[in-house]
C-alpha cells in the first residue's frame, strides 16, 4: 500500500473507507436529561390523544358514530365548520407532537383553542364538555411546567464553571 496513506480498517459497503482518526472527530451530542426524556414521552402521549380526537371527528363526519346523526350533510353550519377544521388539525398536531418538532405544540394549541371556544363560548350551538376543557388546560399547564424545568436545567448547566471558562 501507499506509504503516505494511513491503513483503512473499516469500510461500509462500497463507500469511502472510515479512517481511525475520523472516529474521534465527531461532535459530542449531550445526553438528554430525565426531564427532556419525560417531556418527549408526554408529547407523544398528547399525540396519541390527538389521533383519538381526530378519529372521533372523522367517525362523526362520515356517519360511523352517533348512529349516523353526525354525518356532514346532516350537521348544522357551525358543526360543519368546527368538526371539519378539527378533523384536519388534530392529525397534523399529532404528527408534529410525535416527531417532537417545534410546530407540533403550536398546532395543538390551535386545536385546543377551537374546542375550548366551541364548548365554553358557544354552548347553545355545541353543548358543554367541561371535562374536555379541563383536560386541555391541564395539558397546557403541564407543557409550560416541563418547558420551565428544561429552561432552568439548561440555564444551570450554562452557568457551571468549565475548564474552558475565562
Amino acid at each position: 500500500m501507499g506509504q503516505g496513506r494511513p491503513r483503512c480498517r473499516w469500510r461500509i459497503g462500497k463507500s469511502r473507507p472510515i479512517l481511525p482518526a475520523m472516529l474521534h472527530d465527531s461532535a459530542h451530542v449531550p445526553k438528554p436529561s430525565l426531564t427532556e426524556i419525560l417531556f418527549g414521552l408526554f408529547l407523544r402521549l398528547v399525540s396519541a390523544s390527538c389521533i383519538w380526537f381526530a378519529l372521533n371527528y372523522w367517525a362523526m363526519l362520515i356517519g360511523f358514530s352517533h348512529g349516523g346523526a353526525g354525518r356532514f350533510d346532516l350537521l348544522s353550519p357551525e358543526w360543519r365548520a368546527a368538526a371539519t377544521a378539527l378533523a384536519v388539525i388534530y392529525p397534523v398536531a399529532a404528527l408534529g407532537l410525535w416527531l417532537l418538532v417545534s410546530w407540533g405544540p403550536v398546532v395543538w394549541v390551535v386545536a385546543a383553542a377551537i374546542e375550548i371556544a366551541m364548548y365554553e363560548f358557544y354552548p347553545a350551538s355545541f353543548g358543554t364538555r367541561p371535562l374536555l376543557v379541563v383536560l386541555h388546560a391541564a395539558v397546557a399547564v403541564t407543557f409550560v411546567l416541563f418547558r420551565a424545568a428544561i429552561f432552568y436545567q439548561r440555564w444551570r448547566l450554562a452557568r457551571q464553571v468549565r475548564v474552558d471558562s475565562p
